[in-house]
């Protein structure tokens, strides 16, 4: 029977993605005590890298949100895996931070990494308004525009 956290996912059109396998000598996601931390999630989109380049020059920020909302449905899928399968474990997202691949006068981070944090919100509610970094970045891993690692406490 689909979780409450399911079902919201399944009311916002979201089927999330088979958690990926890690690019280097990491793990996507460790559990200690109550606390998953989740690594750094790409854009990736069914195996493949997606929005590659820097905001300011390929990028606007409205490409950089949705850029971040994919990152965050990758984060979603790494959380699912550290609950066993089952989201409503999520007592609350904890932190994000959040990495922009941008032009060096680019200072709308924040606003990139919007898309990331209204998703989150939106289908976790309460639980899931979260603590923040957005910073600037020089590059990112495969060329990627935005990348978004996670804190969540979970029972």
């Amino acid at each position: 029977m689909p979780g409450k956290i399911d079902a919201r996912l399944k009311e916002l059109g979201i089927d999330l993605p088979a958690a990926a396998a890690p690019a280097g000598n990491y793990v996507p996601w460790v559990v200690s005590g109550k606390t998953a931390y989740i690594a750094g999630q790409i854009t990736l989109k069914d195996g493949k890298p997606q929005v590659l380049g820097k905001l300011g020059r390929e990028f606007g920020i409205e490409e950089g949100q949705a850029a971040a909302r994919l990152c965050a449905i990758n984060i979603v899928s790494q959380l699912k895996a550290a609950c066993g399968g089952d989201l409503d474990r999520v007592v609350r997202i904890v932190r994000l931070g959040g990495f922009v691949n941008c032009i060096p006068e680019f200072t709308d981070q924040p606003k990139v990494i919007n898309g990331a944090s209204d998703l989150i919100v939106q289908i976790f509610g309460e639980a899931g308004k979260h603590a923040r970094a957005a910073v600037g970045a020089s590059s990112l891993p495969l060329g990627v525009a935005v990348e978004i690692e996670a804190v969540a406490e979970i029972a």
